[in-house]
């Protein structure tokens, strides 16, 4: 047995190997020795019979719209090393916005045990389920749910004044679509904030992303740039009276530029553009994208760790809210307005 191996207690090797927070107690030695011997021995813990002990399947669920390249892929990675580090396993299902399937797949979840769901930009209030619930950009008034979510109004306010103190005046904006959690919010917050720095925001100046056509079978993916390219075809087709775009997201503001150059207009020499998110790819995309960074990888580690903590200690009490502060990353894709010509 390790614990006799290592002339330690089986609760000071239960709790380091289960990587318990009363592990924190133990001296970061005994730690290490414990760790090591049992990577050296090869050993490995009894799930089944933990989970019987500690009456959890060790399992979770993650629900999604989709894991495309984005938003999704830098949450999951911070949701993944946590739920590794803890030894859970999880059940991934994306439901695709479909409102049928974000009601079925809790029911199937819960019929496999899982001890909580982490909802990544999914509508909490749709969801009734008897374990505990993190979501994250959810913004979910339910009383079983801890949101982790963004300050919007800090995020927009650093988008827009950069904007500002480059002499833009005349701001375009390319709304997220309804079905989005977090697209109302940021919403709300552009409009906050552009009255507080006095900008106006011209309705003529304002498009949307459409959801209706989002299918697999017509191939328009959400996440594909498709989403901010239509969206900016559709506004220059009314003006061309505005020197900078704020997007919903990265992908949309790809879509954007792609757009803005087969109107032959140069980004950002004609049209500034601002993104959100940081994704993989938005600081090799050329030219780079400015962007509001949402610390993804952070809002999935921290909802994992929530989670895991809201499993241990089912009676104790969490915030509704836990709000992550953005950063603003200023790149190739914004520079001074161009003059106004008639």
């Amino acid at each position: 047995m390790l614990a006799e191996h290592l002339e330690l207690s089986q609760t000071t090797v239960s709790l380091v190997l289960n990587n318990s927070p009363s592990a924190r107690s133990i001296p970061q030695e005994t730690r290490d020795r414990v760790i090591e011997a049992a990577r050296r021995l090869n050993y490995r813990p009894n799930y089944f019979a933990r989970s019987l002990r500690q009456s959890r399947s060790m399992s979770v669920g993650v629900l999604a719209p989709d894991l495309s390249e984005g938003y999704f892929t830098r949450v999951m990675s911070g949701v993944v090393q946590e739920l590794t580090l803890a030894r859970y396993f999880y059940f991934t299902a994306c439901h695709d916005w479909k409102k049928e399937m974000i009601e079925q797949y809790p029911r199937l979840l819960v019929e496999r045990a899982v001890d909580g769901f982490l909802l990544l930009n999914t509508p909490a209030d749709q969801i009734d389920v008897p374990v505990p619930v993190v979501a994250i950009s959810s913004h979910s008034a339910a009383q079983n749910v801890t949101n982790i979510v963004l300050d919007h109004h800090s995020a927009v306010e650093k988008a827009l004044r950069h904007l500002y103190e480059l002499g833009h005046r005349r701001i375009a904006f390319i709304r997220g679509p309804r079905v989005i959690p977090d697209s109302e919010y940021r919403w709300e917050s552009i409009q906050q904030v552009a009255k507080e720095m006095g900008l106006r925001i011209d309705p003529a100046h304002i498009t949307r992303i459409d959801t209706s056509g989002w299918s697999m079978k017509t191939g328009y993916h959400p996440m594909a740039p498709e989403i901010g390219y239509k969206p900016m075809q559709a506004l220059l087709e009314k003006s061309r009276d505005f020197t900078a775009v704020f997007c919903f997201n990265d992908i949309a503001a790809i879509g954007a530029i792609r757009a803005l150059k087969d109107a032959g207009l140069s980004v950002p020499k004609d049209v500034s553009v601002v993104g959100f998110d940081d994704i993989l790819s938005a600081a090799y995309y050329s030219p780079s994208l400015t962007t509001v960074r949402q610390p993804l990888f952070e809002m999935g580690q921290r909802g994992a760790q929530v989670l895991l903590d809201r499993i241990a200690n089912r009676d104790k009490e969490y915030p509704s809210e836990i709000v992550m502060e953005p950063e603003f990353l200023v790149r190739e894709s914004t520079g001074p307005a161009p003059a106004r010509t008639a």
